[in-house]
């Protein structure tokens, strides 16, 4: 059983790999267009390069920090030796799925935007090719990392299975830090970009969107490949594997089986061909309408989702036996819940419906109602999403066994988020696709193609901001159930300390240690958002003052009759994104410690549960307040409510503009912090047990 669960892992990754290979390949084989879509898409591909080499340098020496303290812990009995490397590889392969992704996505661009001069449906396929790059890439390096690593532990190093997963949970943490590196960082990057093209070029100067005159233009399309790209890859590919590392240990914990610990790897190997075989599935047809466009993909992702549905239930009685047949219904829910969080967010922030429209439509009396309208939409936008998670919680613990046993309870849990992230492949392929549509739409402005060709590119560009925000809305939903089973882990790994059982004792909400941690876990999630959109703010500054500089003092520049001095705009986010994004990890990774030396256990578990609820909440509502933002501007550009250029669509951009951060930076970035506030917390649990104050 050993020897067949590390060769099924295995084949899966290989098989996402291949496809991911395959499927590149023939992205490249597309023609790029014209020499000057070349230049432009070189352009783009040489800042985005030139980022992630800089942030890497940085990256490498907290790692290599890291390391060091991990390794010292080791020495002292504190962790076992193999943390530290685990530590390494977790960060390593996180960086290498986005820097894949990335890596595609920016040889995509020109090309989408080129078959977009053939027909819609050509231009789809091209960027939904390169987003399954992505996607397969995620999930085949991340089967990869727990595959190698359990053939060591186990027939290498000859470890139990508890020892085993024990070890393997915190890699988690690396692919966490470099998640959270590779988010905030570009999500700065991004939109500080962002913000200063759209304010000073659209309002300000009054010139379309991706215009060549507009020096940030450059800087904005390269900020969509490093943080909507390589920062999404990251951040999935940590989503991945914490969920799939964490059913491991509470599957062994809980059934003290390898069968337990081979249901999740073994469903999620299933995935990976069930999310191939829906890629096949994602085509439209020309002219195709916003809603005709979703269906299309929709088509490939539900396909993926309901075959794995089918699949599980056999898949489960054989592996857990008759006696644990029920689980199977937690492994649905999950499933069932990604759908209908997906549904939910695209309801909010989709202009096929009525929230979207009625956002753009309070554009009619200025910017200050758009912007109550978008952060009404959040709000309420935060309900379904957190029903939906609530009653996928409790038939997950119930249906698993909880009302008898709490560890089956929490497996089952674990098992929703696994069911949950199965199809990500194709999930996340959806979601990747969107950045390279954007970037089509912007070489297709600045190489001056056809009238429809650009509209073909919005329309692709449209879709992909409601895939993106459906995308986010599945990956916080899916944290939030990671973090639950992740918190459980903690429990568990506090429980086999020595001396650790008394220090946890006393989990009551009456306990003030408990209600302490509670209040400082939910207060992280805001203190977060802040220093992240304080830090796109500050970037934006540089920015915006730049673009005006340069249409000042450039002659020339605004008819068009020399070009505008991009590298400057993007050194500018360049140095910013990588300065700004060093406080907010820092603090991710030291407020676990710091909470656990002063309250103790009790206090990161109080700690860890407000995170979670808090997190989740304010993730969802950021994400879907600047998706419904973006979305009313595209609206409004379509020919509504006066159309481009009016008066309504300078009170839409601004509203964009603020939903910006909110979506692509703050939002996003919440989710890796829950998780990565479990994982801190489970790695330095033994230093917690043995020094803390109370």
């Amino acid at each position: 059983m050993d020897k067949l669960l590390v060769g099924l892992t295995f084949a899966g990754a290989v098989l996402a790999l291949i496809f991911a290979l395959f499927t590149a390949r023939k992205v490249i084989k597309f023609p790029e267009g014209t020499d000057l879509m070349k230049k432009i898409s070189g352009s783009i591909r040489k800042g985005a390069n030139a980022y992630l080499k800089r942030q890497y340098k940085i990256v490498l020496i907290f790692f290599a920090v890291m390391f060091v303290i991990l390794s010292i812990m080791a020495f002292a009995d504190l962790l076992t030796p193999y943390v530290p490397f685990a530590f390494i590889t977790g960060g390593f392969f996180s960086a290498l799925s986005g820097f894949i992704g990335m890596k595609i996505a920016t040889l995509a661009n020109a090309r989408t935007a080129n078959a977009c001069r053939q027909g819609l449906n050509r231009g789809l396929r091209v960027a939904f090719s390169a987003g399954s790059v992505m996607g397969f890439t995620v999930v085949g390096l991340g089967l990869l990392d727990i595959s190698v690593w359990f053939f060591l532990l186990k027939f290498v190093f000859m470890l139990s299975n508890e020892a085993i997963t024990s070890a393997m949970l915190t890699f988690g943490m690396g692919a966490s830090s470099m998640a959270l590196f590779a988010r905030v960082g570009g999500g700065i990057f991004t939109k500080a970009a962002d913000v200063g093209a759209d304010l000073v070029g659209k309002v300000e100067a009054g010139i379309p969107e991706d215009d060549p005159r507009n020096p940030a233009v450059i800087a904005d399309n390269v900020g969509d490949n490093v943080g909507d790209v390589a920062g999404m890859g990251a951040d999935l590919y940590e989503s991945y594997v914490g969920s799939i590392i964490s059913a491991c240990a509470l599957g062994v914990a809980a059934l003290h089986t390898l069968e337990a610990m081979a249901l999740p790897l073994i469903l999620s190997a299933v995935g990976v061909i069930c999310s191939i075989f829906g890629t096949f599935l994602v085509r439209t047809k020309e002219g195709a309408s916003q809603k005709q466009l979703l269906g299309a993909l929709s088509r490939g992702t539900n396909f993926a989702a309901i075959v794995i549905a089918i699949v599980s239930l056999p898949l489960v009685y054989f592996v857990l036996g008759e006696q644990n047949w029920t689980i199977y219904f937690a492994i649905l829910a999950g499933l069932v819940a990604g759908v209908l969080i997906g549904q939910s967010t695209e309801y909010f922030t989709s202009d096929s419906y009525k929230p979207t429209k009625n956002l753009a439509a309070t554009s009619e009396t200025g910017t200050a109602t758009i912007i109550i309208g978008g952060l009404s939409v959040g709000m309420l936008s935060t309900l379904l999403p957190i029903i939906i998670v609530a009653i996928c919680v409790l038939i997950a613990y119930f249906v698993s066994g909880g009302a008898e046993s709490a560890p089956m309870g929490l497996y089952g849990i674990s098992l929703a988020a696994v069911g949950m992230l199965s199809t990500l492949g194709i999930t996340l392929a959806t979601d990747a696709y969107g950045p390279v549509a954007d970037n089509a739409g912007g070489i297709a402005e600045m190489a001056g193609l056809e009238k429809e060709v650009r509209e073909r590119t919005d329309a692709l560009d449209s879709l992909g901001n409601t895939t993106a925000a459906t995308g986010k809305g599945f990956a916080i939903g899916s944290a939030a159930l990671t973090a639950l089973a992740l918190m459980a882990s903690y429990i568990d790994k506090v429980n086999t300390i020595p001396g650790g059982a008394e220090k946890i004792a006393n989990l009551s909400i009456t306990n003030p240690t408990v209600l302490t941690g509670l209040f400082v876990g939910a207060c992280l999630p805001f203190v977060f958002a802040a220093l992240t959109m304080n830090s796109v703010g500050r970037a934006a500054q540089s920015v915006v003052k730049e673009v005006r500089r340069q249409f000042k003092e450039i002659v020339g520049l605004m008819n068009g009759q020399v070009d505008p001095d991009y590298a400057s705009c993007v050194d500018l986010c360049t140095k910013s994104s990588l300065r700004e994004m060093i406080l907010p990890t820092v603090v991710a990774v030291a407020v676990p410690i710091v909470v656990g030396i002063i309250l103790g256990c009790t206090g990161v578990v109080g700690m860890l549960a407000g995170a979670t609820a808090s997190g989740f909440l304010m993730a969802i509502f950021m994400s879907n307040s600047g998706g419904a933002w973006d979305n009313a501007k595209k609206y409004i550009e379509s020919g509504v409510h006066g159309g481009k250029g009016s008066e309504n669509h300078k009170a839409a951009v601004v509203g964009d503009t603020v939903g910006d951060p909110f979506k692509d930076t703050s939002g996003p970035a919440i989710n890796i912090l829950i998780k990565l506030l479990s994982m801190v917390s489970i790695v330095f649990a033994a230093v917690v047990v043995h020094f803390s104050i109370l």
